[in-house]
């Protein structure tokens, strides 16, 4: 947990109050934290754009490494020793996908974990030790209401909801513009079940972390949207008659 302060949640502890004091300053001292906290997650998705990308590529060679090993059950079916061992095999030549998602998904946990301590206790006081001492000193407790109601210290229920459907807008839009086959499974699981899970596990959080999901999936919206008028801009600047691979597709989406 030492490094874990040190090397990330101080540094971006630190960013999200300089954006504060920055847009207090500008204000008159009425800064919003809400917006801070929108401009905030906006830097970080543009600081973390690299892994977004690596992600497309990691998630075309998961499904391309998905089809093989229904391939290889299909073929050893009748002999399981053979089929667990050319699995293996197969993992054993993909380590650096394994790698990627697992990379992934760490920053994802070290950031979720992050915003939790920044809005549950970090903004009322309990880390302005951590401030570093070149920034103002801090005089007066931090605003914590977005737009005079929405307090992002506590947990917000409408915010959960807009939350929730963001996810579903996201999986909607992810589903529409993706080069691979949708399956009616896809649509339970992304359509249906994750923004009703998501809004339970949600509920109890601070709304400051509600927030940063909304900024983040409005985000992450806007960047699909590039991706595809990318990919219609080189489709019809193509050659005639020539067919568009899942492979070049996520290659022009990036």
């Amino acid at each position: 947990m030492g490094l874990f302060t040190l090397l990330i949640y101080q540094p971006f502890l630190n960013l999200l109050v300089a954006i504060y004091l920055g847009l207090n300053s500008v204000t008159g001292g009425k800064a919003d934290m809400g917006i801070a906290v929108i401009i905030f997650t906006v830097a970080l998705r543009i600081i973390l754009l690299p892994l977004s990308f690596a992600s497309d590529r990691t998630e075309a060679e998961r499904r391309e490494i998905e089809e093989k090993i229904k391939e290889i059950k299909k073929v050893f079916s009748t002999d399981p020793i053979r089929q667990k061992q050319e699995i293996r095999n197969l993992f054993r030549g993909n380590r650096r996908v394994l790698f990627s998602e697992g990379l992934n998904l760490s920053i994802q946990i070290a950031v979720a974990l992050m915003l939790y301590r920044i809005f549950a206790k970090g903004l009322e006081g309990a880390d302005l030790h951590l401030i570093y001492s070149f920034l103002p000193t801090i005089r007066e407790p931090f605003n914590l209401t977005f737009l005079g109601k929405y307090d992002l210290a506590h947990p917000n229920l409408f915010l959960n909801f807009i939350q929730s459907l963001a996810i579903f807008s996201v999986e909607s839009l992810s589903m529409f513009t993706s080069p691979f086959p949708v399956t009616r499974k896809d649509i339970i699981r992304l359509q249906v079940f994750l923004p009703i899970v998501s809004f339970m596990i949600f509920a109890y959080l601070p709304a400051g972390k509600k927030l940063f999901v909304i900024t983040t999936l409005c985000f992450s919206i806007v960047l699909m949207l590039a991706r595809s008028a990318v990919r219609f801009a080189k489709r019809i600047g193509g050659q005639p008659g020539q067919k568009e691979t899942p492979a070049t597709q996520m290659s022009a989406g990036n």
